[in-house]
């Protein structure tokens, strides 16, 4: 049965939310791999970090659950176990991205796949500099890309010095990993910033990695410590939906607790403030007695009247999830946005550029694509969307995409008449608790 969407009169009250998803898979891929039990706080139970977890169990990895989290008892640097079958990774991209970088340099050999979606993403991006570190690495090879399943047969790793032609946290990580079993140094140089978790995590454990701007150094051949107990903050991706919501909804006002604002992630804070948004941000302590010092704030939002900007290039890797819940708050803001370059919301989970293209255009919404030429040649394509329309309700379509369905039916609450979509258990890819949330603070006309 589709999923009903009404009017909200407004959206008010307090959330904490569940765990960081980019942080947890890392808190978990680093801790199994350390020396010694690593306690995980706040961590969520979400489809994809629970591939995550079931992946390290089936290398050998002791999990243990515990309230309001659980416990990786690590095997070391290369304590993992060679798998009994296949590594499915449901369609957690973030895991399969990391792991091809982390397996490649054991003593056995595996196979990683994924399900139809994750099948249809690309994956040249890391088996190609995998291979330049000696991995034995090869997936499907079609239209000058590959594809999964990934084969790896493991191999001994040299260091490499990389700067990734796309900017992606995935292909830095997936390096990185790999880098820590490559005797010598390891250099990755980012063009753009992309989110730092991976290197934050690191440190963390004790590895020998600095960095300096966007260089990245990792020393390998040594192995992890691990700090004993790690917090994750709340995910921003989550608390983005109800911070545009808050922003969309006449007479609304929330507080979002213990929320992740790193810099390198916290890119929409950065861009609602930019469109006029009444938004507080009040750092917190950490709530971590180690050097892994994710910052965290609880976020005060009130209802604004959004102004139309621009959304440069070079920012969005730095808010690339959080597209999409854009998309709906530009739609209500006076005059025009403008997102540049949206390439890379076209291999996410489904093309995201055209669910929510052909979604928010259902619903009254003014907006179009402009491809263009950029400085080095290549053909790339922005977003333009003139705000200020009434958006109504309108039957769309989820596409089994979790970050789309929920910015629909946020979309929804600030729009005029019944809103339906169709399928709608994609969310629980990355926040199960998004409904209970939303009955929570939603206040009915």
């Amino acid at each position: 049965m589709p999923f009903k969407v009404h009017p909200a009169r407004k959206v008010q009250g307090s959330i904490s939310f569940p765990g960081d998803k980019s942080i947890a898979h890392r808190a978990v891929i680093i801790s199994a791999i350390s020396e010694g039990p690593t306690i995980i706080r706040n961590f969520p139970f979400n489809q994809d970090c629970l591939a995550t977890l079931n992946v390290f169990k089936a290398l050998g990895v002791r999990v243990d659950m515990l309230e309001g989290g659980l416990v990786v008892r690590g095997n070391g640097l290369y304590g993992l176990k060679p798998p009994s079958k296949i590594l499915f990774v449901e369609g957690s991209g973030t895991t399969i991205r990391l792991l091809s970088g982390l397996l490649s340099a054991q003593r056995f050999n595996s196979v990683l796949s994924g399900n139809k979606a994750l099948s249809k993403r690309p994956m040249l991006r890391v088996t190609a500099p995998l291979r330049l570190m000696g991995a034995d690495i090869r997936g499907i090879s079609k239209l000058k890309d590959e594809y999964l399943p990934l084969k790896i047969k493991g191999s001994t790793l040299r260091p490499i010095t990389y700067e990734p032609k796309i900017a992606s946290a995935q292909v830095k990580s997936c390096i990185l990993l790999a880098g820590l079993y490559a005797r010598g140094k390891t250099r990755v140089i980012e063009k753009v910033k992309t989110r730092d978790h991976t290197e934050r995590m690191l440190k963390t454990f004790k590895s020998k990695i600095k960095i300096n701007g966007n260089k990245i150094y990792l020393q390998g051949g040594h192995e992890l410590k691990s700090p004993g107990e790690i917090f994750i903050p709340g995910d921003i991706s989550s608390a983005s939906f109800f911070l545009v919501a808050a922003l969309l909804v006449k007479d609304s006002d929330m507080i979002l607790e213990n929320v992740s604002i790193n810099p390198t992630r916290a890119g929409i804070i950065k861009i609602l403030l930019r469109m006029g948004a009444n938004i507080r941000i009040d750092p917190l302590k950490t709530k971590n007695t180690n050097s892994f010092l994710e910052p965290v704030a609880n976020i005060k939002v009130k209802f604004s009247r959004l102004k139309g900007t621009v959304v440069k290039e070079n920012e969005i890797p730095a808010l690339i999830d959080e597209i999409p819940i854009i998309m709906v708050a530009a739609c209500f803001a006076s005059g025009q946005t403008i997102i540049k370059r949206v390439n890379e919301l076209r291999v996410k989970e489904t093309d995201r550029v055209n669910s929510m293209v052909g979604n928010l255009r259902l619903m009254g919404a003014s907006i179009y694509l402009k491809t263009r030429v950029n400085s080095k040649k290549e053909r790339v394509e922005d977003l333009l969307i003139n705000g200020g329309r009434v958006l109504r309700g309108a039957g769309l379509k989820s596409y089994g995409d979790h970050r789309s369905a929920m910015s629909l039916i946020i979309a929804g609450l600030a729009a005029q008449g019944e809103t339906s979509i169709d399928e709608i258990g994609c969310v629980n890819k990355s926040f199960p608790e998004f409904f209970s949330y939303l009955k929570k603070v939603k206040i009915d006309r």
